[in-house]
Formats: C-alpha cells, structure tokens, sequence
C-alpha cells in the first residue's frame, strides 16, 4: 500500500518546513509540497496536520535479550519484547551484551536481533561483551565483522569500571585495530562502543590509544558519558576535540542524579554546544533492558533498576522544554548522528529513497501519534498495533 503523509512539518532532521512525504515499497519515495497522485492509485493518507515528522529513533546500546545478573541470576533482566522499541519511537535497535558474557552470548543475540526483525523493525549487533579477550561467534572479532552482516562493530567493552576484565593498552589497542580493519574491508563502521564506570581512569584507554597510535578518535564511541560529573568533564574535553561520544539516556533521572551524581542529558548536550562541540559528535542511547546495578563504596551491590527505551524521546524532549535545544539540533542525537557514525545505510533521515522509518510527534508536546518501520505502520494514535509473536494486545 502506498502511503501518504499530508501536511506534516518535516524535520530530516533539519527543518524543511510543511511538507507531504510519499511512501512506497518500504522507502520514501517523493517529499514536496502538495504532491498529487493520479485519481486511480490506491493511497492511504496519513493527515499530519499540527504534527512533526522525524526519522524512526535509532537505539544504539540496546540489551535486546536482557542483561544484568550483578546481583546473582534472579537480577538477570528480561529481554526486549517488539512494543518495547516501537512504542517509543525505535525502529533501529543495536544489541549488544554487557557484564554477563557467559549467561548470554552471541548466538543468542544474533538470534534475538532476527527476530525482532522478523517481526518488523531493523537490527545491527556488536560482536563481544564487557570481556576481554573478546567473546565472539567466529573465531575473530574481525571475521565476525567481515562475515556475519548484522555484526557493525564491537562491544560494549568495559573500561574504568571493577566489573571489567581490567584489559592492558595492548590488549585495548589490538581490539580496536581488529574492529577497524574488520570495518574496513566489509565497509562497515567497525566501531569500538566503550563502556565507561565510575573509576577516575575514565577515558584514559582511549586517550592514550589516540595519542599513541594511528587509530583515529572516530574509531570510538564511549558511551554512559554522563555516569557522573568527573567522566562527563574528561569525555567534554573528548568531544570538543573531535571525539563522538554517546549520553545514556534515563526515564528515572530525578532519582539517579541524587544518588549517584549523573549529568542529566538536556544538561550535558546543552553545556556541549554553549562550549562549541558540533551537534553531530554526540549521540544518545537507552541502554534499554540493561541493568541499572547500584554499588555502595566499597563495590558491593546494594540494589538494581532496568533501562528503558522510553527514554530516548523523553530525553529529546527535555532538551528541547528545559533546555530550549531547537527540536532539529536535538533530534540528530538519535536518528542522524548514530546512523552516520555507525554506517547505517538508508537511516537517520527524511530523504528520497531513505528507508521510511519514521515518527509523527504531536507539535505541542512531541508526544508520539504515530510510528512506521520499513513503510508499515506499526503505531497509530500513540498505541502499538503490530506485536510481536508472543505478545498479547491490551485490552483498552
């Protein structure tokens, strides 16, 4: 069927004002003003009328089958369902695996990254996990990259943090060597995604690789940038020299910040640009199903949250109320800039012959209405209507 989306203010993510936007085959075919079609083409209009539209959310640190387990196997979190993602806006989700590098592995993301696909939205994968030496599917982490096409990089590796396997500079410098070439030779991005704990270390693994090899900054994307104040100075300077970092997003930041001193993401990107960082050098991500472990100061667990993909709009949101970030600045974070910087071919924008991922957001309060993947509608007035194979629609 082909769709048509009338009078809807685009945002690409720049703002190309009031617009009609064409959909067939699963790409956007034609955006213009007042765009007309012959009397006998079967077209299902989409009224966009005090609406935006903007590109389908890309979520780029995503536990798709769940991850956590720091507090022992009953704090292992669940796995993301297909409303999970679009609900909120996802239609691109990149899976990854974090601290339990054994409960869960590669095959098992890879196969969960198939079927939510399957199910209607697109999926990438990093190879790996928070340990090193990296845990892949083949027998490399550059034939993974080269060989198995959902594969763009790898990670998330941890740094800075007790929980990971505390890797050397030769260890660290050999596996963003690997995920380079490996990028490389398939065309892919190859990027090294970083978790970053709470250690004063912060970036130093990274800084150092900078500074002391050829691997260029562009080759990394640190992510939980805003853990707390300290990481989020070292990471500003990061990002004003060139680096691409990535702000975790959090539906609970009122309770986090008091707790554990993390920047708020409207705070952090609006302080980035007032100091001259280019707003397409950062990016943010959910961390959705992925353990939010509580540790008091001598590293002891004491308790655990869950992330959320809701928050990724509610982050775009609060930059655009609290921090007056103009909605098309805000929007890049999570549609233009990780599609870029990952390499996601058709992805991250309004433009013809894009994959039709997109948004349509109530003007006022950028609430969602509606939500297309690959052409299809799969919500409609804010309320999903494609579920995934084991879900149950909710009864009104």
């Amino acid at each position: 069927m082909i769709k048509q989306i009338k009078n809807v203010t685009v945002y690409a993510p720049e703002c190309l004002g009031t617009m009609d936007v064409l959909i067939a085959g699963g790409k956007i075919c034609q955006i213009g003003k007042d765009l007309e079609l012959g009397q006998n083409v079967g077209v299902e209009i989409i009224d966009g009328t005090g609406k935006c539209l903007v590109p389908g959310f890309i979520d780029s640190h995503e536990h798709i089958m769940g991850g956590g387990g720091e507090g022992g196997f009953a704090t292992r979190t669940p796995e993301a369902t297909l409303t999970d993602l679009t609900t909120f806006g996802i239609t691109t989700v990149v899976g990854c695996i974090g601290t339990d590098g054994i409960g869960r592995d590669m095959t098992a993301l890879l196969a969960k990254a198939k079927g939510l696909e399957e199910e209607g939205i697109s999926t990438f994968v990093y190879t790996g996990s928070y340990q090193v030496p990296v845990h892949t599917l083949t027998d490399s982490l550059m034939k993974d990259i080269m060989m198995l096409d959902k594969v763009i990089g790898v990670g998330e590796i941890a740094i800075s943090d007790h929980r990971s396997s505390q890797p050397t500079f030769e260890e660290f410098i050999r596996i963003a060597a690997d995920s380079r070439v490996g990028g490389m030779l398939s065309g892919k991005a190859g990027i090294l995604n970083i978790h970053l704990g709470d250690s004063p270390r912060c970036i130093d693994l990274i800084e150092r690789t900078v500074e002391e090899t050829e691997i260029p900054k562009s080759q990394f994307l640190p992510t939980h940038i805003n853990r707390n104040a300290m990481l989020f100075e070292r990471c500003l300077a990061y990002a004003k020299d060139g680096g691409f970092v990535d702000f975790t997003g959090n539906e609970d930041i009122d309770y986090w910040e008091t707790i554990c001193d993390e920047v708020r993401v409207c705070t952090g990107i609006k302080r980035m640009l007032d100091e001259g960082v280019s707003s397409d050098q950062f990016t943010i991500s959910s961390d959705g199903q992925g353990s939010l472990p509580i540790f008091n100061e001598k590293q002891e667990f004491v308790g655990i949250g869950i992330g959320k993909g809701s928050c990724l709009l509610k982050e775009v949101r609060e930059c655009v109320k609290k921090a007056e970030i103009p909605l098309e600045i805000a929007i890049k974070a999570i549609t233009s800039n990780p599609a870029r910087i990952l390499k996601l071919k058709g992805k991250g924008r309004i433009e013809e012959g894009y994959d039709a991922d997109l948004c349509l957001l109530n003007a006022e309060d950028l609430i969602i209405d509606t939500v297309i993947a690959k052409g299809k509608v799969m919500v409609k007035e804010g309320k999903p209507i494609v579920f995934g194979t084991f879900e149950k629609p909710k009864a009104d």
